[in-house]
Formats: structure tokens, C-alpha cells, sequence
């Protein structure tokens, strides 16, 4: 099975045929894809011109979308770098087990749904890069109230309690940790009333 840098280099190739290189593309996102696969395929589509079932697209544009998920991957990589080397002081320190806070680190392995989209069709418009790494800072910061990729205060807890709200602007998934109790409550309330007007 080819790694995430053996598929950019196919998508690179420009002796290959450009549906083999969209698909290399497509494979790209089983290996790292941030708002989920679909919703990361959706934004480089809207971001780069593609027509998400065009089989020969513009390779220019192509490139363009693999440059920009490369870059959100070396910030998430860098981000896997420092999670480990703390976990490694820790473990020296007789910290075995990770605490609540590394829940979230736990269900985004390898980088996958780190920013999970609920609807695949609404995503952030910033480049991943940005939305990356507004969201490893935030979880780096004390917590806060709103969601730290777009800064709206409209979140909803639509769905199992361990994921976390959905804000409403950007349609990002929001790691618990990055809000306070008193956001995440007001989330929960919010979601439990648009449950309850929609019975």
C-alpha cells in the first residue's frame, strides 16, 4: 500500500495520465485528511477549480491542491513531533497513562477528522495550514468560548457526547478541550433545543 509521499509523487508525475493523478490525489486523503475525506476533498475542489468528479482536471490546479494539503500535513507532522516528546517527559516523569486533555489526540490518528466536518459540504474557506494550526495553538491555550478556527459563538452538540459541538459557521467538529465548561454547557443546551423543536 503506497504512503502519503509516494501518492504526492504520482500526482506529481507528469508523464502519468491526469485521471491516474486525480486518483493519487483522492488517495492522498485516506492517508491524511483533516476535515474527514469527503469534506477535505469538497474544500480542495471549491479552493482549486476542481469538478469534484472531472477526471481530467487542470493539472495546474491539481498541483496547487496537493502544495496545499502538504503544507496543512508538515503542520499537523509538527504538531505529531512536540505530542511526543511531551508524552516522553511525561512517561519519564511516571505519567503512564495520557490524561482526558490527549482524548481528542487519540481519535484523530494520523491525522484524520483532526477538524472533522460535520456536513462535507460545509468546511472553513481558509487554507488547511491556517485552520491547523489556529486549532493546535487553541489547544495549546487556556480555553476559550468560541471556536478557535473561525471565532463564531454558535455551537451545538448534535451528536455523541465524546465528539464534541458543531460550530455553526465554519462546521467544524470543536475538540472539547479548547472550551470552557460554561461554552460547553451552552453548547449541549443549544443542541438539546434544536432537538426538541425538531420532534
Amino acid at each position: 500500500m503506497a504512503g502519503f509521499r509516494s501518492l504526492a509523487r504520482q500526482v506529481r508525475d507528469p508523464r502519468s495520465d491526469l485521471a491516474l493523478r486525480r486518483y493519487s490525489l483522492r488517495k492522498c486523503l485516506e492517508r491524511f485528511a483533516p476535515y474527514g475525506h469527503r469534506a477535505t476533498w469538497d474544500h480542495l475542489c471549491v479552493r482549486h477549480g476542481i469538478g469534484p468528479e472531472d477526471r481530467s482536471p487542470d493539472p495546474a490546479r491539481l498541483m496547487r491542491a496537493l502544495d496545499e494539503l502538504e503544507a496543512a500535513r508538515a503542520v499537523w507532522l509538527g504538531y505529531e513531533t512536540g505530542f511526543a516528546e511531551r508524552r516522553r517527559r511525561e512517561k519519564h516523569d511516571g505519567l503512564r497513562r495520557p490524561g482526558a486533555f490527549d482524548d481528542w489526540h487519540r481519535r484523530t490518528w494520523g491525522g484524520n477528522g483532526v477538524a472533522r466536518c460535520e456536513d462535507p459540504a460545509v468546511h472553513p474557506s481558509r487554507p488547511l495550514a491556517e485552520v491547523l494550526r489556529r486549532l493546535i495553538s487553541a489547544l495549546e491555550s487556556a480555553p476559550g468560548t468560541a471556536c478557535p478556527v473561525c471565532a463564531g459563538g454558535d455551537l451545538r452538540w448534535l451528536h455523541e457526547p465524546w465528539s464534541g459541538p458543531v460550530c455553526t459557521d465554519c462546521g467544524i467538529v470543536v475538540p472539547q478541550p479548547v472550551l470552557t465548561p460554561a461554552a460547553l454547557a451552552r453548547a449541549r443546551d443549544a443542541g438539546r433545543r434544536d432537538l426538541a423543536s425538531a420532534a
